[in-house]
């Protein structure tokens, strides 16, 4: 992509700064990120957008890790197996990435997208504050389920695999927010990080664009990290149910064109 302009870098800056943001609060940057990526390259082969996505995603990642490692008490014990399972899960997403057709991606996060933010609404005292319903064996057994689906799904696809972690680790194992938060960042620093160890050896990434969407990440993942973890879960919560709502009208629209084209 030597042709790259630079009101389009512009624009991609700017998206994965929004998306570096969004993703160290609750997750879910990549729904800005990759669509800005379909934009700005619409002939692109939908694996050079997953491998150039995942590049500017793992820095922004690494970033807001670091920031809740330093700032939150996060139970490692907990957020290592559920990490290392996404990296497994990933690395085979990743494997089955380009057989995928363009055309999956929005209906298949649609459905997701759409009943987490149903079942987060009518929870209004989800994440609110720990309530962990396993112990022992069972709640390392369901982090580990947990990682390796939503990695699974991230090594596929992507978009919104920081908010599927933290839906998951608050409904199914009833973190709160915050912590759930935490430990997303590190299982999607796992998956991020999987998935590069597929896609660049086969050469897919723009690494001009990657790097664009790199800095920006770091940029946006510091001050969400940061604001997260001084406003808490109430915040974390309420702008994970605005993430979800506002990706679901624009997913939802964009499926709608592809039906009636």
């Amino acid at each position: 992509m030597d042709d790259v302009t630079v009101g389009v870098l512009l624009f991609l800056a700017a998206a994965a700064f929004v998306a570096g943001w969004v993703d160290a609060v609750v997750g879910g940057g990549g729904l800005v990120q990759l669509p800005a990526l379909l934009v700005a390259f619409p002939q692109a082969a939908p694996v050079q957008l997953l491998a150039t996505n995942k590049v500017g995603s793992i820095a922004g990642t690494t970033t807001s890790s670091l920031t809740y490692l330093r700032r939150v008490r996060l139970d490692l014990r907990t957020a290592a197996p559920l990490a290392a399972a996404a990296f497994v899960g990933s690395l085979l997403g990743a494997v089955v990435a380009s057989w995928i057709p363009r055309a999956a991606f929005n209906p298949v996060i649609l459905v997701v997208l759409v009943a987490v933010g149903l079942f987060t609404v009518l929870r209004p005292e989800l994440g609110q504050v720990a309530a962990l319903r396993y112990d022992g064996r069972r709640h390392y057994a369901a982090a580990l389920c947990i990682g390796a689906a939503v990695g699974f799904y991230d090594g596929a696809l992507g978009p919104g695999t920081g908010s599927f972690f933290v839906f998951a680790l608050v409904g199914v194992l009833g973190y709160g927010f915050l912590e759930a938060s935490g430990k997303a960042k590190l299982a999607n620093f796992a998956t991020n990080l999987a998935a590069l160890v597929v896609f660049v050896p086969q050469g897919v990434v723009m690494w001009q664009v990657a790097a664009v969407l790199a800095v920006s990440n770091v940029a946006g993942g510091y001050l969400g990290a940061r604001l997260a973890v001084a406003r808490g879960s109430r915040f974390v919560r309420a702008v994970f149910v605005v993430v979800v709502c506002a990706f679901t009208l624009r997913i939802g629209w964009d499926t709608w064109q592809q039906l009636v084209a």
